[in-house]
Order: structure tokens, then C-alpha cells, then sequence
């Protein structure tokens, strides 16, 4: 039944398929993971929000030949394995979006612009392995504020740069309270010993 109301779509195979209805159910999940890898196609990070790669080794053969078809090419998005990966890569950095093969590219693409404006601002747009290997935690925290159990929770770069400014400050030590927990514990040491 194709009535008014549903939510089906006759998807054809390009390759001789038959045309069966496909439900396209709402959902909110729309990203299946977050993935940077170096120019090796080496995992730096990733986050992997479904079930579609169950195994860390199923996730790792996924990642290779994504690599091994993105890495030379000039487009911006590929269909692999029933999965809608949008990408970027600058200097010695890969940067994916994937979503199932039915979401919106456009989407996709403004969670990775959001993403890379992110990591370049707090880089000081120096994104390159190295100094985003030393900002790890910044990442982490980037990535929290993107996306949440595969939900887009935020796009914007300005708003996510923004909040993880709020949550590094909240949890980081300066130097100078460093030395301040040192000498305070250097000090009850020394009264404890005196006694």
C-alpha cells in the first residue's frame, strides 16, 4: 500500500534489483560515525554510534577501503557498503562523516564543516596530525558537543567552539594551581612526619 501517509519508497537496484517498498521510518539517528585517520589511513579517531560494524576488526576493514577509495579522489562524498560517507582532508588528516545510505548528504556535510572549522579553530588552523594529536582532549570534547549516540546535536562551529571553551576551563588545572596541590601536599608530608 503507497497511500497517503506512509513512509515507503520504491527503491529500484541500479543493478537489476526488484522493486520492493523500503520503509524510511523518522528517526534521529542519522550519523553512523565520526572518523579522522592520517594519511596512512591509520585510525586517530573514531566513533562509531550503530551497529553496522559490530567488530573493532569489521570497523578497521571498513576503514581501509574507505581510505584506499577516498585518498586519491577529488569528490566529496562516496557510497560504500550500504553507508553515505561525506569527507575532507587537509595536509596529513582525513576527516569522515558517515550516515546510512538513505540520509541526507547535505546534512552530513554540515556536521563535517562543523567539525573541521571546529578542530581547525582550536588547532589555531594548523590542523595536521601533530597538533591535533596534543589537543586530543579539545577533540574529544568537540565531538561530544556534534554528536550524541548517532543525534546531531550541533552544527555550528562558533556555538561548539564556544561551549568547549566553557568545558575546558571548567576542567583544566593551571600551572599555578598545579603548584599550589604540590606544595600543599609537600606540606601536610612534613607536618605528618614532624608529629
Amino acid at each position: 500500500r503507497n497511500g497517503v501517509g506512509t513512509n515507503t519508497v520504491c527503491a529500484a537496484c541500479s543493478l537489476g534489483g526488484s522493486m520492493e517498498p523500503v520503509s524510511l521510518e523518522p528517526s534521529l539517528v542519522s550519523v553512523k560515525a565520526i572518523l579522522i585517520l592520517d594519511n596512512d589511513g591509520k585510525r586517530i579517531v573514531c566513533k562509531y554510534y550503530d551497529d553496522t560494524f559490530p567488530t573493532q576488526k569489521e570497523q578497521q576493514k571498513f576503514e581501509e577501503t574507505l581510505f584506499q577509495k577516498t585518498h586519491r579522489a577529488n569528490a566529496e562524498i562516496i557510497m560504500l557498503e550500504g553507508v553515505t560517507a561525506v569527507y575532507k582532508s587537509n595536509v596529513d588528516l582525513f576527516f569522515y562523516v558517515l550516515g546510512a545510505q538513505t540520509e541526507n548528504e547535505l546534512m552530513l556535510m554540515g556536521l563535517l564543516n562543523g567539525l573541521y572549522d571546529s578542530v581547525s579553530h582550536v588547532l589555531k588552523r594548523n590542523v595536521e596530525k601533530r597538533s591535533l594529536l596534543d589537543r586530543m582532549d579539545a577533540l574529544m570534547l568537540i565531538l561530544d558537543e556534534l554528536v550524541d549516540g548517532g543525534v546531531i546535536l550541533e552544527t555550528d562551529s562558533s556555538v561548539l567552539i564556544q561551549r568547549i571553551a566553557i568545558r575546558i576551563d571548567e576542567g583544566t588545572f593551571t600551572d599555578q594551581s598545579v603548584r599550589q596541590v604540590l606544595q600543599a601536599a609537600k606540606d601536610n608530608l612534613k607536618w605528618s612526619l614532624l608529629k
